[in-house]
C-alpha cells in the first residue's frame, strides 16, 4: 500500500493567507499546523510575497516532512498552470501583475517550481468538499458559496472549476444582487425600515419573526430559480452550499427542497462539511489528481 503524502494547502484571499498541512491519506488537516496572517493586498510585490512565505514556512515547520509539496488556492484572473498573475483591474495584488508567482515563491522557499501547484480559489472550496467533505459520493456537483459575494464552481470528470456565475443575468440585475448577504440586509430594511448587519444578526431578531420568515421565503424562491436551470445544464447530482449564509440553512433548506421537488428536480442539497478547511484541503488535493480521476472512473464504471 502506497503511503499518501502530506501536502501544504494554502488559501490566499484579498486580506489574508491561511496555510495548513493536509494528510491526503485521511483527507484532513493536521492539528496544530494551521497558520494565518493578514496581508495588505495593496503592498509592493516583495512585501506580499515575503509575507506569504513567512506563513508557508511557519506551517511547513509545524511538522517534519521530507518532501515539500504545496497546493495554493488563488483568486483569478491567474494562469494556474504557469503561475503568472493576471490580476490587474481589481483593488488587490496589482503589484503582482504578469509576475511569475510560482517562480518567485520557489526561489524564496528554496524549492523547485514543480513542487508548487495552483487552483482557482472558488474551485478549491468545491474540490475540498468532493475530496473529503459533503460531496465525496458524487461525480457531478455544483458548488455555491453564499456570503458577502457569490462564489460558484462545478465539479465534473474528476476536477472542480470556477463557474464564474456571480455576475450572470438574474431578475433585474445579476445573481450576486439576490444571493448574497447584502440582499438580506436590503430586503430587511425594505420590509421594516430598520437596519441589520448581516444574516447572523437577522436570524436572532425574534421580535421581527414574521418579516424574517418572509425574507427567507423570498430568498428560497430566488435560490431555486437560480439553481434549477444550472442543475439541468450541468446534470448535477448534488449541490453543495457553503459560505456564511449556509449557517442559516435550517431557515431555507426545507423550502428549497420543496420547490425543487415541485419542479421535478431530483438533486441532493448538501451543506458544506469542511467550512473554512475546504479551500485548504481542496488546494492540497491538487496533488491527488490521479487519485480523484481513479475515483471518478470507479463511480461511472
Amino acid at each position: 500500500m502506497i503511503e499518501k503524502p502530506i501536502v501544504l494547502g494554502v488559501d490566499i484571499g484579498g486580506s489574508h493567507i491561511t496555510a495548513a498541512l493536509v494528510d491526503l491519506g485521511i483527507r484532513t488537516i493536521i492539528p496544530g499546523s494551521c497558520k494565518r496572517k493578514f496581508v495588505n493586498a495593496r503592498d509592493e510585490a516583495d512585501k506580499i510575497l515575503n509575507n506569504w512565505c513567512d506563513v508557508i514556512i511557519d506551517a511547513l515547520n509545524s511538522s517534519s516532512i521530507s518532501h515539500k509539496k504545496i497546493g495554493i488556492a488563488m483568486p483569478g484572473p491567474f494562469d494556474y498552470k504557469t503561475g503568472i498573475s493576471l490580476i490587474q483591474d481589481q483593488d488587490k495584488f496589482k503589484a503582482l501583475y504578469k509576475l511569475n508567482v510560482k517562480e518567485e515563491l520557489a526561489k524564496r522557499l528554496n524549492i523547485d517550481t514543480e513542487s508548487i501547484r495552483f487552483i482557482n480559489d472558488a474551485a478549491s472550496f468545491l474540490q475540498g468538499e468532493v475530496f473529503g467533505g459533503a460531496a465525496s459520493d458524487y461525480n457531478k456537483v455544483l458548488g455555491l458559496t453564499l456570503g458577502t459575494g457569490l462564489g460558484s464552481a462545478i465539479f465534473s470528470n474528476g476536477i472542480a472549476e470556477d463557474a464564474d456565475l456571480w455576475n450572470s443575468d438574474f431578475k433585474k440585475g445579476i445573481a450576486e444582487d439576490y444571493l448574497s448577504s447584502r440582499w438580506f440586509v436590503s430586503r430587511y430594511t425594505e420590509l421594516t425600515g430598520k437596519s441589520v448587519n448581516g444574516v447572523k444578526e437577522l436570524t436572532q431578531l425574534t421580535d421581527s419573526e414574521i418579516y424574517i420568515k418572509q425574507i427567507f421565503l423570498d430568498f428560497t424562491k430566488n435560490l431555486a430559480e437560480f439553481l434549477i436551470p444550472l442543475i439541468q445544464k450541468y446534470n448535477a447530482e448534488a449541490v453543495v452550499i457553503g459560505g456564511n449564509i449556509s449557517n442559516a440553512f435550517d431557515s431555507f433548506l426545507p423550502g428549497l427542497n420543496k420547490v425543487l421537488k415541485e419542479n421535478q428536480i431530483l438533486v441532493d442539497i448538501k451543506i458544506a462539511h469542511l467550512k473554512e478547511d475546504a479551500s485548504l484541503i481542496g488546494a492540497a488535493s491538487c496533488w491527488e489528481d490521479a487519485c480523484i480521476k481513479a475515483k471518478y472512473n470507479r463511480i461511472i464504471s
